[in-house]
């Protein structure tokens, strides 16, 4: 059996990919020792006696499986997490959720005439404030407010 390195290294410049990519027909083993120039290797290349294999990639598969696990809870327990709880679930980040929701519910009251636009601007400050932990909490809050006035 002939050594075909050269043909191999030729044929992979020609392609322009890796030496183990090359891919060479067993029965056209006569014919490609015969090669000796770029033409022959393109001809060979032409006629599917030369091709390129595929690149071997890492799977995603397991790392998917693992992830759709995790979206409904398992895999998450304290032997699975490192850093901090606050860096978890930043305090930063709970305050932006927590102050946009509320500040949208106080838009959506003035809007719909819920509450008027002076006590919009107390609530809005009492959120600012750190008053109300949650919507539900602020709703009660403006329902224990209109009782009062009643």
């Amino acid at each position: 059996m002939t050594d075909l390195a050269n043909q191999r290294r030729l044929a992979a410049e020609v392609m322009d990919i890796g030496v183990n990519r090359v891919w060479m027909d067993p029965e056209a083993f006569k014919d490609i020792a015969t090669a000796l120039t770029r033409e022959d290797i393109r001809k060979l290349i032409s006629e599917e006696k030369i091709g390129k294999r595929n690149i071997r990639g890492v799977s995603r598969g397991r790392a998917r499986k693992v992830d759709e696990t995790r979206a409904y809870g398992h895999r998450k327990g304290h032997g699975s997490r490192s850093g901090a709880k606050g860096a978890r679930n930043p305090k930063k980040e709970q305050w932006m959720k927590k102050i946009r929701a509320l500040r949208s519910q106080l838009k959506e009251m003035k809007e719909n005439k819920t509450i008027e636009v002076s006590t919009y601007r107390k609530l809005y400050r009492k959120a600012k404030g750190g008053e109300y932990r949650s919507r539900a909490h602020l709703i009660a809050h403006v329902e224990q407010l209109k009782a009062r006035e009643a």
